[in-house]
């Protein structure tokens, strides 16, 4: 077959199928030159998931006839100073979306310059360009888009149901929305009113007003603000506390001048940023805006403009991970405030139970021996007073003189599991061993930051039995194993013997320790340096150092661990990404009561 020249209208409909998607990309285009007009109010209409109807009106400046008759020719473009490709500084560019939305369905555009007195409107239907006519309309622009890839139905069958579409039209309009909160946005899909986001300040509170809107109010309560700078790149914008957290990254997202994209970039600058505080298989919840010279930044790699390239990855990663590593320390020992509100969620639900039956709790049960597990922890820093008295009777437990500290002053225990602690606008209950593993979690680290974990001689080694792999496994570490804190040497077959162990985890359970360092190694099957992996074998060993449920606590010993929770960041939340106290305002306690 000889070589031909295609027809313009097949060539519109070719690079339809590159830019037009779905519904949704149409809703993207038309919004991206809304914007680009310096609107600052979008309606955005839509029936039948947008194959129906689409239609898009902005107060922006407007077009004149010459503009509105070039605007749905190829490649004719208003955004583009000269010819440089470097130098972009509007959400398009490419003149392509509206010749390539009118290839494909019925387009009608109207549209009124400031200032003018009259509209003028402009119809392609099909590829077929009408003659431009007067038009009745406000000020801005009005685009209506029907019976989308009416011109090429085999697109239709790879579309998903109306609702899938509805939600991906949704999706669209928030990620613009967040990146311009000085704009109002107003959503109508078929004869609902899907989304309806007025201005607001063009601020970081605007902007945290317009996230809560759309990410949800428990981000809005829990969010930290971001901000960093390095090598002429910006970055700000809010992160969620490590407690808050999702079980995908639907929620993470990031901007690049005012473009929504999505960058395998901040994944991984997300995960190492957040390293062990959140959960395995969890996601924070996060919206970042990072600026840059568009000289730096290639944003013509990808048809939609989802993807850009960065002359520097590198420094733009590592400024995301500096920026939020900095905004989760800020927050100090900060909890998710959702762990309060499902709890008085909780209480609200069974408030009308009927209590049990009273009996007499025995003394003797197993649940809190005298000295039990007193032994086996690390213990509390600055503090030789003895575990609270177990025996026949309870002391009342001293209460602080006033409750001014954040976490407040203990006033109870209870299950010899939780400290409830009072402050002068709320109840807080902490998880005793959840807290105090993150603070042996965090004084181990800063031990090995500081070069090394200091070690206390066992008076009696101890023989554990581990089985014959374990025991090798253990024996091939053994140096990097003695760099840890923990002297370890082969003793007959499927055994080792301990001599040493970190001076900070006290007489710990050293059985128990020793077999799960021993099963880390032989699952983790590599021969990559133990300190590579330092946090994870850390987090292990503050496991076993830390204190257990089951002890009693003194008052003294349960204000040292709210003073030294309060002084340690990342404290809000254990090793394993678990909250380490919850904390319910006095207000939602009274309406509970029917106080308020």
């Amino acid at each position: 077959m000889a070589i031909r020249q295609l027809s313009a209208e097949t060539i519109n409909r070719i690079a339809a199928g590159e830019v037009v998607e779905r519904p949704a990309s149409v809703v993207k285009e038309l919004i991206e030159n809304a914007l680009d007009a310096g609107a600052r109010e979008i309606e955005i209409v839509t029936a039948a998931g947008g194959l129906s109807l689409i239609r898009v009106t902005d107060d922006g400046m407007g077009m004149h006839a010459g503009d509105l008759a070039l605007c749905v020719d190829r490649h004719a473009t208003s955004k583009l100073e000269g010819d440089d490709l470097l130098a972009i500084r509007t959400l398009g560019f490419r003149g392509e979306a509206l010749p390539s939305i009118g290839a494909i369905a019925h387009l009608s555009i109207a549209s009124r310059p400031r200032g003018a007195r009259d509209a003028l409107e402009i119809i392609v239907d099909r590829g077929t360009k009408n003659p431009i006519k007067p038009a009745a309309l406000n000020p801005g622009t009005r685009i209506e888009v029907r019976e989308l890839f009416s011109a090429t139905p085999a697109r239709l069958k790879f579309l998903k149901s109306e609702r899938s579409e509805n939600l991906a039209v949704s999706e669209t309009v928030k990620r613009l929305a967040m990146a311009h909160p000085g704009v109002g946005f107003s959503l109508t899909m078929g004869e609902r009113v899907g989304l309806r986001l007025p201005q607001t300040a063009d601020t970081a509170d605007g902007m945290l007003q317009r996230l809560g809107r759309i990410m949800g109010a428990e981000f809005l309560r829990d969010a930290v603000p971001v901000s960093g700078e390095r090598d002429g790149i910006a970055v700000r914008g809010f992160a969620g506390l490590p407690t808050l957290h999702r079980p995908d990254a639907a929620q993470q997202f990031l901007f690049v001048n005012g473009r929504p994209i999505r960058d395998k970039l901040v994944i991984g600058a997300v995960r190492a940023a957040y390293g062990d505080l959140v959960p395995r298989g969890r996601h924070p919840l996060l919206a970042l805006f990072v600026e840059v010279d568009p000289s730096e930044v290639d944003v013509n790699v990808h048809p939609a403009k989802v993807e850009v390239r960065f002359q520097n990855s590198a420094t733009v990663r590592s400024l995301l991970i500096g920026a939020l590593r900095q905004a989760i320390e800020a927050a100090g020992f900060r909890a998710s405030a959702q762990g309060g509100a499902r709890t008085l969620e909780t209480l609200a639900r069974t408030a009308n139970f009927e209590p049990p039956a009273f009996h007499q709790p025995s003394r003797s049960g197993p649940s809190a021996p005298a000295g039990f597990a007193e032994q086996r922890q690390a213990p509390f820093e600055g503090l030789d007073t003895p575990t609270a008295n177990t025996g026949a009777h309870d002391e009342a437990v001293p209460p602080e003189p006033s409750p001014h500290h954040p976490l407040g002053a203990a006033r109870a225990q209870l299950h010899e599991t939780y400290i409830v602690a009072q402050t002068e606008t709320s109840v807080v209950i902490v998880d005793q061993h959840a807290a105090h593993e993150r603070l042996v979690y965090e004084r181990l680290k800063r031990m090995l930051a500081n070069g090394g974990i200091a070690r206390q001689g066992l008076l009696i080694p101890a023989v554990i039995e581990v089985g014959e792999d374990e025991a090798l496994a253990l024996e091939e570490r053994a140096g990097e194993l003695a760099e840890l804190g923990v002297v370890v040497d082969r003793f007959g077959p499927g055994a080792v013997v301990v001599r040493e162990v970190p001076a900070l985890l006290g007489t710990t359970d050293i059985d128990g320790l020793v077999k799960d360092l021993a099963a880390d190694l032989i699952a983790d099957g590599t021969a990559a340096p133990l300190r590579d992996r330092l946090e994870a074998v850390a987090s292990r060993m503050a496991c076993h150092g830390s204190v257990r449920a089951g002890r009693r606590l003194t008052a003294a010993e349960m204000n040292a661990l709210l003073r030294e929770m309060e002084a340690t960041p990342f404290s809000g939340q254990c090793n394993h990404g678990r909250p380490t106290y919850v904390e319910l305002k006095l207000g939602d306690i009274e309406r509970l009561f029917g106080r308020k």
